[in-house]
């Protein structure tokens, strides 16, 4: 029996398609999302133990049941973050995949993306071009993560890091901005998970590279 050759795909198929996504991108970002997670999580039981602004949150969304408990949680994931964080940002700026993929951000190309996407016309057909949206959303988050890390290192050791403290103008004030900076981390990420749920294949490429 003849069988049409162009319903098999090649077994080399795969290997022929682009490398979206290197090896130490696909490694960062998994450790990055894991380690936002339990930050997230573990700095809503710190919020709660001594609310930043008032009101709390449940107890249902937090991690490490009480204020010292949570506090280990958040240390630990802060160490983790900033390792691979950094290694991801430097990677970043040393390969040009930043100015490759992120910049330069249009806020013409970002309103009309935006009205494409509400309208069910944006194209996600090549996945290694960000569209303006996505450019901006990656790049704001890697701003409030950095914005998250600088507050935090003010509100861990306000003595020691006494300058970086009055740079955000003073403890309290620290310490707001560094909520807000988690709540911006957080709403990237509720956008994000949609967005990958609504294009499988970009989480496909986010784990095999292709």
């Amino acid at each position: 029996m003849l069988t049409s050759s162009a319903a098999v795909p090649s077994p080399s198929a795969s290997a022929r398609r682009p490398l979206i996504h290197p090896l130490i991108v696909r490694i960062t970002h998994w450790i990055n999302a894991g380690a936002i997670i339990i930050m997230i999580m573990s700095g809503l039981e710190i919020h709660n133990a001594y609310p930043t602004l008032p009101f709390k949150v449940p107890r249902a969304i937090t991690l490490g049941g009480w204020l010292g408990g949570a506090t280990q949680w958040h240390f630990a994931a802060m160490w983790a973050l900033m390792m691979s964080g950094l290694i991801y940002v430097t990677y970043g700026f040393i390969s040009g995949r930043f100015k490759c993929k992120l910049w330069p951000i249009s806020p013409r190309e970002v309103v009309a993306d935006v009205a494409a996407a509400l309208s069910g016309r944006l194209s996600h057909e090549d996945l290694s071009v960000y569209n303006s949206v996505q450019r901006l959303l990656y790049s704001g988050v890697i701003l409030a993560g950095i914005v998250a890390v600088l507050t935090g290192l003010a509100i861990w050791k306000p003595v020691q890091f006494q300058a970086l403290t009055m740079f955000f103008g003073d403890f309290d004030r620290a310490r707001i901005i560094h909520f807000l900076a988690m709540c911006a981390i957080f709403l990237f990420l509720v956008l994000h998970v949609a967005m990958a749920l609504a294009v499988p294949k970009s989480l496909r490429a986010m784990i095999r590279g292709r």
